[in-house]
C-alpha cells in the first residue's frame, strides 16, 4: 500500500498503519508485534473479528508455531544422531531415510499411530492448556517471553517450509545443489 505525502512522493505506508487488531480497545503493544513489521495482518483476516475469534487465532498461531519447532528439530536431529533399536519389527530407525524420503519408508500402522496421537492431542487439548507450567513472572518480562515464543515460532514455521522446499527438490533433481548433506558448514557431524 503506498500513499502520497504532502510533496505529492509517494511512501509506503507501514502494515501497522493499515491493519489494526479487531478491538479498539486493543493495546498498540500487542503480544507479537514487533518493528519493522509492526501488527501485521496483510491479508486483513483480522479485521472484521471479534476479540474470540482474535484470540483462536492466536491460539492456533501458537500450536502451529509450537508444531514447527519440533519438526525443525526432527528434520535436522536426523542428520547427524539416530535412535538405537527399531521403528517396526525389522525396520531400524537408521534404515529410514531424511527428510521427503522418509514418507516412503515409514509403514502405513506407523502413520496411524502418528495421525492418530496428534488428533488425540488436538481433540483433547494437552497443548491448548497454557496455564500449565507457566513461570509467576512480573506481566513485563511474560509479554517479552511470549513474544519471543511467538517469532520462534514465525521463524520455524518458514525454516520448515524451506527446509521441505530444497529437500523436495533435491529428491526430485539429485545433487540440484550439489550438497551431499542437510547442514553443509558443520562436516564434523558426519564423521
Amino acid at each position: 500500500m503506498s500513499y502520497e505525502n504532502e510533496l505529492g512522493v509517494a511512501r509506503w505506508k507501514r502494515w501497522s498503519d493499515c491493519v489494526h487488531p479487531p478491538s479498539s480497545t486493543q493495546p498498540p503493544s500487542l503480544t507479537g508485534v514487533l518493528e519493522p513489521t509492526g501488527y501485521f495482518d496483510p491479508l486483513n483476516l483480522a479485521a472484521d473479528i471479534d476479540q474470540e475469534k482474535f484470540d483462536q487465532y492466536r491460539t492456533a498461531e501458537l500450536k502451529h508455531g509450537r508444531v514447527a519447532q519440533l519438526a525443525v528439530l526432527g528434520y535436522v536431529v536426523p542428520e547427524f544422531y539416530r535412535f538405537p533399536g527399531e521403528i517396526a519389527p525389522g525396520i531400524k530407525f537408521a534404515d529410514i531415510p531424511n527428510g521427503v524420503a522418509a514418507i516412503e519408508a515409514i509403514p502405513s500402522l506407523g502413520w496411524l499411530q502418528m495421525i492418530f496421537l496428534i488428533g488425540a492431542v488436538d481433540y483433547w487439548g494437552v497443548l491448548g492448556d497454557f496455564d500449565i507450567g507457566k513461570p509467576d513472572l512480573d506481566p513485563e518480562e511474560m509479554d517479552r517471553r511470549k513474544t519471543c515464543e511467538l517469532q520462534h515460532g514465525r521463524l520455524a514455521m518458514l525454516a520448515i517450509l524451506e527446509l521441505l522446499r530444497h529437500d523436495a527438490q533435491n529428491f526430485v533433481v539429485p545433487g540440484f545443489d550439489g550438497m551431499d548433506h542437510l547442514i553443509t558448514g558443520l562436516p564434523f557431524l558426519y564423521s
